[in-house]
Parts: C-alpha cells; structure tokens; sequence
C-alpha cells in the first residue's frame, strides 16, 4: 500500500500533532471535565451561587478547535464556556474563585462563571448573551487584520444564537472585508430547552455558510479528531487571508442548560445514547489505539485533573472576597466635557 493511501487511513489528529501535543489535549478535556463537575458539587454545597452551564459532555468540541491556536490569536465564549477558557490555557484557581465571588478570580470575583476572560491568553471573555460573542469576535478579526497581526479569532457560539440577527450580522461582514475569523457552532440540538429541530429551517447549521460565500462544514463535535482537522483547516485559511468559515460541531451536554433546567423535554434514553458516546473516552481510545498512551497513563492522567480540581477549590475558598467599600472600583462612565 502507497505511503499518501496508508496516511489516510492514520486519523488527522494521529498525523498534525505531537504525541506530546495529543496528551496535553487529553489532558485539558479531563480537566475540563472535572472542573465542570467540581463546579456542580461547589454548587450543591452553597459554596457557588447564582447559576451556571456546564458543557460536560462537549469537551472534545472546545480542545480539538484551539489546538492550533497560539496566545496572539483570540476567542469569543459564551454563557458554557469553561471548556473555552481551559482550552485556552487558563488558570483553573483564577476560575474557580470567580466562580465562588472572589477577589483572586479572573474578575476580582465581580464576573462569576458567565463572565470569565483571559485576555493576555487571548480570551476576550465569556458572554451572557446569546450570541453576543460574535460581533466581538468580528472586531477582534477586524483589528487583527488593520493591524497585520496574523492572529485568527475564534468564535464560540451556540445553536440557539444561530436564530439571532448578530450571526447573520457577523458572517456577512466577516465575508464582505475577509476577516480571519473561525465561526465555531457547537450545536448540542437544544437552544435552552427548543430542539433545533423545531427553531432552525435548516437542516445543518453549517449549510447557511453559502448564503454569505464561505466555506460550511458539519462535523461530529465528539470526535476529537473531526474536529482539529476542520477547525485546522479553517485556521489555516484565515490565517492566509482567505476570509472566514462556518464550522458545526454536533455535540451534545449531559446536564440541563443551567442549574434550573429539570430536563424534562429530553427523554432519559436519548441522554443515555450520547453520555455513551463519550468524548474522553474516544479520545483515550485513540490515544491507546496508537500507542500514544497506555490505559495506566490515561488513568495517571485522570488522577492528576482530580488533583489539580481539588487544588483549585482549595484556592479559591481560601482566597478573600471583595472589600465591601470597593463595591465600585472599576466600575466608571465617561462623561463629556463642557463647552
């Protein structure tokens, strides 16, 4: 058999990256895994309030598409964007005490978990809105290429930002000056609790590219592999300033879209046929599969995320709150001069 006809049949990851490389993004999905579900139990034991969403389930999606992303180059995340912000190399103590209201937090605990950033990581943050990052993100796209910075943005969205008028804002200009943004759908099929099947009239997400003369491309979002290989490639076109691409990742999030949620439009059958078709454990199979790592160094690699989870919470509930006479330190407006 030809060399070039025995590299197809290697899987991209196998072949684009280090094995160094691939055990660090395994890494990464485990501790985003375990900081998710650290979260959840913070949570449930009143160390956390208010809300938040977790993308247990989704971590293949957030690592396999910053794998080829340097610090100079940015992301956009949304209101599930842990897995965003530890993809991109954050500070899981700085996290956790945003999370529990601390000063040490990302955001001197005044953000919680829907408003982490990390820009000297080029995180421009965490969004509230739905599909309030992808203005940012063409922005950001924007001053990278008047500045010929070479950097790629990244934008994070959901299926249920699809609907909203700043995607189709977005993508047309993004097309119209060829930015060098990746528009990164991760669609798990439910926008808070609609099917995509009942909100979106297309069938995938990723077929509204054309309308705005970009490439489209639909991949499964729990296949680490599919996803560095599309994301890669999309990267790689930005970077040459071929303009912007649409990428999907079906995936799909074990728990309810926030810590209201019941799931009670969601059958337990169908959560049970995607909780098996785990993304970490898919991509510790590869990793197996091709010598990469033995079962003992998956598990190795498990046991040190617990470890650096529960370091992180440590951190954080020993960490000080805010002073109450700094309540409105940065917080400011601009006031027009006089005439």
């Amino acid at each position: 058999m030809p060399d070039t006809q025995l590299e197809q049949n290697i899987p991209y990851a196998i072949r684009a990256y280090s094995p160094e490389q691939l055990t660090d993004a395994l890494r990464k999905m485990f501790l985003i895994r375990k900081f998710e579900e650290g979260a959840e139990d913070s949570y449930t034991r009143g160390l956390i309030h208010g809300t938040m969403h977790l993308s247990i389930g989704q971590e293949a999606s957030a690592v396999g598409s910053c794998m080829s992303l340097t610090d100079e180059d940015k992301i956009t995340s949304t209101h599930r964007g842990h897995g965003h912000c530890v993809a991109k190399n954050a500070d899981l103590g700085k996290m956790f005490a945003e999370f529990f209201g601390k000063e040490t937090g990302y955001c001197k605990g005044r953000g919680g978990s829907m408003h982490i950033a990390d820009p000297a990581k080029g995180n421009l943050g965490a969004n509230g809105i739905v599909g309030g990052g992808l203005p940012i993100a063409v922005g950001a796209a924007l001053s990278a290429k008047r500045l010929g910075t070479g950097a790629v943005t990244i934008c994070f969205f959901g299926d249920g930002a699809n609907n909203e008028g700043a995607f189709h804002e977005s993508l047309n200009i993004a097309s119209v000056w060829k930015l060098p943004v990746v528009f990164v759908c991760e669609n798990n099929k439910y926008g808070m609790s609609t099917s995509t099947e009942r909100s979106t009239a297309v069938r995938n997400i990723a077929d509204r590219a054309v309308a705005y003369s970009m490439p489209g491309r639909t991949v499964d979002g729990n296949d680490f592999s599919a996803v560095t290989e599309a994301v890669d490639a999309a990267v790689a076109r930005a970077r040459r300033g071929e303009g912007p691409s649409l990428i999907e990742n079906l995936t799909y999030r074990w728990r309810g879209h926030s810590k209201s949620d019941r799931n009670r439009y969601r059958t337990k059958e169908e959560i049970s046929d995607w909780m098996g078709r785990d993304p970490i454990v898919s991509m510790s199979r590869l990793l197996v599969d091709h010598g990469i790592l033995t079962n003992d160094g998956v598990a190795a690699l498990e046991t040190e995320a617990e470890q650096v989870i529960k370091d992180a919470i440590e951190f954080a509930a020993a960490s000080p709150y805010p002073k109450v006479e700094e309540v409105t330190r940065d917080v400011y407006t601009v006031q027009e001069a006089a005439e």
